[in-house]
């Protein structure tokens, strides 16, 4: 019988709008604080747009690096190249052969922001205003290749674009290198700066956003029975994954095994899910297979639940289909939904949950304001975790679905 390969996480590290590090994430989600604020737009370019609550990092991630390195990427590079300096410091800075290591960076849309700016600047000024380096700072692949040159990385740079669930399909994409030998470490997520009138726009006319008018912090209601659309958020989360023989070698402290992960597609609908949630339930069947457990050994599930009307229910329904009433969690409530990002620093949640052995709190719910048709343990404060393993969602428009389950060490 062939035996999988041991695939574990040595390293974390975030941006997010909890905290500046994965630290001050977690301490703010255990908490149960929030990170979305108020209006975060310029309204001199998009006048008839309405004031819109958003996850806007806790700190400009340009800080985070020299003004040199800064002014030559984008916004969401910013961000991707300090979670992963954090993550990789985290790891141990393991001395590694180039040509046994690979970067993974899933993101939504890439350099938005670089492109609306440079954009405007040809419209307004013309072809001299342009940066030469727009290109570069706008292309989607750009965030994993300033970590794999960061880092020296030559086995591989891969770059997945599958919108809310692109963070999760790098994880799972980093596992699949190690364990088909072609890696030994990955530096593995994803990242997501695309706050801007145009995003807001596009998805208000999908009515796929919230348009809460009150308290910010109560804007992303997930499973909430009053809850009307996702609030925007941005950020990175990147993970080091590495051979797990190889880490126990060197004597790597070992957050958790990635012990499976499990991608499977609806091929239904571009943005709504399949309404008999197949898709999601064989990319958590299929993630549960790969790491060898029962249902019963999941203690909890980090739910993408995103706070639309209908996806909340279509999770809950397929979650229930594989774990029955299992718990679950909901961190969108706090971080917001970071899109390309999302499924990465969700990951990092479920990496800590296990190591520590805690269930996050969802905040912005009541046992009272549950939705009925979300028939689940929702974790409305922070409690123990009593198995040894959490699944981690990500199910994104398309109908792309992926599981990441991770377990004790």
């Amino acid at each position: 019988m062939h035996t999988l390969t041991e695939v574990v996480v040595t390293g974390i590290g975030a941006v997010t709008p909890l905290g500046r590090d994965v630290a001050s994430t977690w301490a703010a989600l255990l908490a149960a604080e929030s990170g979305i604020r108020g209006d975060v737009l310029d309204h001199a370019e998009a006048a008839d747009v309405p004031a819109t609550p958003a996850g806007i990092m806790d700190v400009d991630p340009a800080e985070l690096l020299t003004v040199v390195e800064a002014k030559r990427l984008d916004r969401s590079q910013q961000a991707a190249l300090a979670a992963a300096r954090e993550a990789w410091l985290d790891a141990g800075s393991p001395e590694a052969d180039p040509e046994r290591f690979a970067t993974a960076v899933g993101t939504g849309v890439g350099g938005l922001l670089t492109l609306l700016r440079e954009d405007k600047s040809l419209q307004a000024i013309g072809l001299r205003r342009v940066s030469p380096r727009a290109v570069p700072l706008l292309m989607p692949n750009a965030a994993a290749a300033v970590v794999g040159i960061e880092f020296g990385a030559r086995a591989g740079t891969y770059t997945p674009v599958s919108a809310c669930s692109s963070g999760a399909e790098a994880i799972a994409h980093g596992a699949r290198l190690i364990r088909a030998g072609e890696a030994d470490i990955v530096i593995a997520g994803g990242t997501e700066a695309a706050i801007s009138p145009i995003t807001v726009a596009g998805f208000m006319q999908a009515r796929a956003l919230s348009r809460f008018e009150g308290d910010p912090a109560s804007a992303s209601r997930p499973f909430s029975v009053d809850r009307d659309g996702f609030v925007l958020g941005e950020g990175a989360g990147m993970l080091v994954l590495e051979r797990g023989d190889l880490a126990r070698a060197r004597g790597a402290r070992i957050h958790a095994v990635l012990a499976g992960a499990g991608i499977a597609a609806d091929a239904h609908h571009l943005t709504a899910p399949a309404p008999d949630g197949a898709g999601q339930i064989s990319a958590m069947r299929k993630a549960l297979a790969q790491a060898g457990f029962l249902p019963e050994q999941v203690g909890h599930v980090n739910a993408h639940a995103t706070g639309t009307p209908v996806g909340d229910v279509a999770e809950a329904r397929a979650v229930r289909e594989v774990f029955g009433r299992t718990t679950v969690t909901a961190p969108k409530a706090a971080l917001g939904h970071l899109f390309g990002a999302a499924g990465a620093v969700e990951a990092i949640t479920a990496v800590l949950a296990v190591e520590q052995g805690v269930v996050p709190p969802t905040r912005n719910l009541t046992g009272e304001t549950i939705d009925p048709e979300v028939d689940l343990d929702v974790a409305l404060e922070r409690r123990d975790l009593e198995q040894e393993a959490v699944v981690s969602n990500s199910f994104g428009f398309g109908g792309q679905n992926v599981s990441l389950v991770f377990a004790h060490a």
